[in-house]
């Protein structure tokens, strides 16, 4: 029986976080997000979409 892929999000910060709060400045970061119109891929997990839904102003998500 062969394991189906996980399934990935891109995720690309769209707006600065600056002038944000500090924990959102964090979560940004906790994504693997440095710069402007960066794009990352993450595992698709409940983790990953709570720290999305927080800075959902901030970033694209594509799934």
């Amino acid at each position: 029986m062969a394991k189906s892929k996980a399934k990935t999000l891109r995720i690309t910060l769209v707006r600065s976080p600056i002038g944000y709060s500090l924990r959102q400045k964090r979560t940004v970061r906790a994504l693997g997000l440095r710069r402007m119109h960066q794009t990352v891929e993450q595992e698709d997990s409940p983790v990953i979409r709570g720290m999305i839904s927080k800075v959902s102003h901030l970033v694209k998500v594509e799934e």
